[in-house]
């Protein structure tokens, strides 16, 4: 098997330099030979697919046929080692991970070459630039990160095993949700470039990519939110974001990418930021191999990091010549990016996405400065500096505030310029509610379920919680208004009900309200977030009997046992949840030995509501009692930040699903009134 699936990934390199070589010489001339050089380079790249999927199946097939002679299935699997878990065997390593990256770049590759004729010319060049991404992680995966190297000596009769904080379902779709999301940028990047390249006319290489932006996007989102779920269901901490070095590398190209989506508009509806979103998509792309070398350079120590490599030097060079390609191509053509227009006025849509870009690559220059920062101090002073969740809160969470605000004002503000009476208008009722919701919110007794009542107003993690629910209330607020405002309007023209006509209104704009349904999954995470301020702990040991008080819960130890399986053994404890003096569940902490690494993992256990989580760990058994320890936390709001990633994904479908009706290639100027959406003369 080895040998089948080294050759493979030989093939797979001979076939990317050649698609790559012989598409740029054919871009070059226009002669036959040129056309069929560049046909030919086009079915090699589509070829590559094939023959990286080869190799992938062969690493699979090995893992399921425990074929310990690959070095790579030995350090990763084991015999016992459940089947979905085989499975995902082929991302849970360095050489596999670097494998699989390759599998889905092709994948992208092949089905942009198959799509080609849309404009020949445009996704010829696009090909070329993914070949030569290709031909790097092909010479990783041939090279220095080889995964099917074989095993020296007699041939063990067990594997070490899979992590075990990686045997957990989210696991099997996690690391590939994230990688097609790092990896499908490589497809918008390609186009810009392309674009930039040829001094491409117009913004036609923007609608052909806006699909593709906004499926990798919404992967990534789908990625980073799985990857917080599973450090809340496995690592047994309490906590869902720590801001982890690796965990930061993923949200810095989801920051970059979100302004992207944001700041294209003003490009496409008024030929504006032409140079700012070139480099939007080329740093996002660049932000995604960073990320990619922080993880597994080993420069960074984090739970989510593969194991220190050499490989760092290559991911340096790879950033270093992609950097110097885009300035190159930028310097020598950046008077083809000219905007067409000028800014008009400061109470307008355009200043609002660029205040909200700005506010975008403020974060990520935070979240990057904070990342790096360790490793510049250690090369500066000789010593590591950490900088750990304060700093990152400290300095994000304004950030957030302010980009809420902007996103409950934005959509009131029409293209061009907004009177300041029609922005009143429309922002007075909002703004109202959300006071009121405020209140309430305030005024309510925390018995009564609310979190907010009566708390000290110089706790500024208090102070800012309440902020982003008042924030949040207004873009929700907002979004309804403009769905009702908008359906009023063809209402009055259909005779329909109001539901009826909100619906109609949405798809005739699917891309403009499928991004308000995403916003308001993004406004009911933030109600999420915000319950953290008010989170809870205890720890006690607990034998037969014992009882735990933590907020409106009781907890009662019923028992506590042990259980061996072929792939470990585990130690639980049964807990039953007492509210109001009934049992409402019975939870199950468990902590777990698995045999093959001799490694020990926690699997914490979660009772859910609307109003929080009741979160139980299993810390381990007091040798001198023989009791077990029992950690509990109470974390109210945490389940709405799972239901805002759902909504968030619902409405990204349904940004992808197509108008009912044509759009106008520009934003139509409002009537003085301003009373109808752009949504719904559009």
């Amino acid at each position: 098997m080895a040998i089948i699936g080294s050759y493979a990934l030989l093939l797979a390199l001979a076939l990317s330099a050649y698609s790559f070589l012989a598409g740029l010489y054919a871009l070059t001339d226009n002669g036959r030979t040129a056309r069929w050089l560049g046909e030919s380079a086009r079915r090699a790249g589509i070829a590559v697919f094939a023959t990286v999927l080869l190799a992938a199946v062969v690493m699979v097939l090995a893992a399921f046929n425990d074929d310990f002679s690959i070095a790579y299935i030995f350090h990763h699997s084991n015999r016992d080692l459940p089947g979905p878990y085989k499975f995902a065997t082929l991302w849970s390593g360095q050489e596999g991970s670097l494998l699989f990256w390759s599998l889905l770049l092709a994948a992208y590759g092949f089905v942009l070459r198959l799509r080609h004729k849309t404009d020949v010319r445009l996704f010829a060049y696009a090909s070329v630039i993914i070949a030569a991404v290709q031909v790097f992680f092909l010479l990783l995966v041939t090279f220095p990160a080889h995964p099917f190297a074989v095993m020296q000596g007699a041939l063990p009769a067990d594997g070490n095993g899979l992590n075990p904080l990686l045997q957990y379902a989210e696991m099997v779709i996690h690391p590939p949700m994230l990688y097609l999301g790092y990896v499908g940028f490589t497809v918008p990047f390609a186009f810009a470039l392309a674009a930039l390249i040829m001094r491409y006319p117009g913004e036609k290489w923007i609608h052909i990519t806006r699909h593709w932006t906004m499926v990798t996007w919404g992967l990534l989102t789908c990625g980073i939110a799985l990857g917080a779920h599973w450090a809340y269901s496995v690592l047994g901490w309490g906590g869902y974001w720590g801001w982890d070095p690796v965990e930061n590398a993923s949200l810095l190209p989801w920051l970059t990418g979100t302004a992207f989506l944001h700041s294209v508009m003003m490009q496409e509806k008024r030929g504006m930021l032409k140079i700012w979103n070139m480099w939007l998509i080329f740093g996002t792309f660049l932000l995604s191999i960073l990320g990619t070398f922080l993880t597994r350079s080993g420069v960074v120590s984090s739970v989510h990091a593969f194991a220190q490599s050499s490989i760092g030097d290559w991911f340096v060079v790879f950033l270093a010549l992609i950097s110097a390609v885009c300035l190159y191509f930028f310097w020598r053509n950046k008077s083809h990016l000219q905007s067409e227009h000028k800014l008009e006025s400061m109470v307008s849509r355009e200043s609002s996405f660029l205040f909200n870009n700005l506010l975008f690559l403020v974060a990520c220059f935070a979240v990057l400065w904070g990342t790096l920062f360790p490793i510049l101090s250690e090369w500066v002073q000789g010593h590591k500096i950490t900088v750990g969740p304060p700093f990152f809160n400290r300095v994000m969470v304004p950030i957030c505030l302010l980009l809420l605000f902007l996103t409950a004002v934005g959509p009131l503000l029409s293209w061009g310029k907004t009177s300041l009476d029609s922005l009143k208008r429309n922002f007075l009722w909002p703004t109202v509610a959300s006071l009121v919701l405020g209140a309430v919110l305030v005024i309510t007794p925390p018995s009564w379920g609310s979190p907010f009542g009566m708390r000290p107003w110089l706790d500024v993690s208090y102070f800012y919680s309440l902020m982003a629910v008042l924030l949040s209330a207004l873009v929700a607020f907002t979004i309804i208004s403009e769905f009702v405002r908008g359906g009023r309007v063809i209402r009055g023209k259909t005779g329909q009900s109001l539901l009826y006509s909100m619906a109609v209104l949405a798809h005739r704009n699917t891309r403009r309200y499928g991004g308000y349904i995403v916003h308001f999954g993004v406004i009911v995470m933030v109600i999420g977030f915000a319950g953290y301020a008010f989170n809870q702990d205890k720890e006690m040991e607990m034998g037969f009997g014992d009882q735990m008080t933590l907020g409106p819960y009781t907890l009662v130890c019923q028992s506590y046992t042990q259980e061996d399986k072929p792939n470990y053994g585990s130690e639980w404890a049964i807990i039953n949840v007492m509210k109001g003096g009934r049992q409402i569940d019975t939870l199950f902490p468990e902590r777990r030995f698995y045999k093959s690494s001799e490694q020990l993992a926690t699997r914490p256990v979660i009772h859910s509501t609307l109003q929080g989580d009741l979160y139980l760990v299993y810390e381990g058994i007091n040798q001198d009692t023989g009791r077990p320890i029992i950690k509990a936390h109470l974390n109210p709001l945490v389940p709405w930040i799972w239901m805002g990633i759902w909504i968030i994904i619902a409405g990204t479908i349904f940004a992808l699903i197509p108008n009912t009706t044509p759009l106008r290639a520009t934003a139509p100027a409002r009537s003085k009134a301003e009373v109808v959406p752009a949504g719904v003369a559009d």
